[in-house]
């Protein structure tokens, strides 16, 4: 196996995992407050940091999906400013990353 196919199995299994935390988080979200008002300010605490861990899941999610479709059309690994290749320690550690570390620190 490729090293971008194992990059590509890596991440779909990773937007697999985050799609079903984010359908989870939006059930959670739905459920209705409790009637008592100091358990509704808790129920509301808790749905503030879910919704910011859904925007996270969903924003991740579109990276993810992004890379993919570089694997998937040859762009991979190359830099979308300045066309070098992006150095597989930073591939490795950043499987989303668009640019090279060069382009990355402008």
């Amino acid at each position: 196996m490729s090293n971008f196919e194992t990059t590509a199995k890596f991440l779909a299994e990773r937007l697999d995992l985050l799609t079903g935390r984010v359908r989870q988080i939006e059930s959670d979200l739905r459920q209705p407050l409790d009637a008592d008002s100091e358990e509704q300010a808790t129920d509301l605490e808790g749905h503030e940091t879910l919704e910011v861990m859904e925007q996270a899941a969903v924003a991740e999610i579109a990276q993810i999906r992004q890379a993919l479709a570089r694997i998937a059309d040859g762009r991979y690994g190359t830099c979308s400013k300045c066309g070098a290749p992006i150095a597989p320690q930073r591939l490795k550690a950043l499987p989303t990353a668009t640019e090279c570390i060069a382009c990355a620190k402008q």
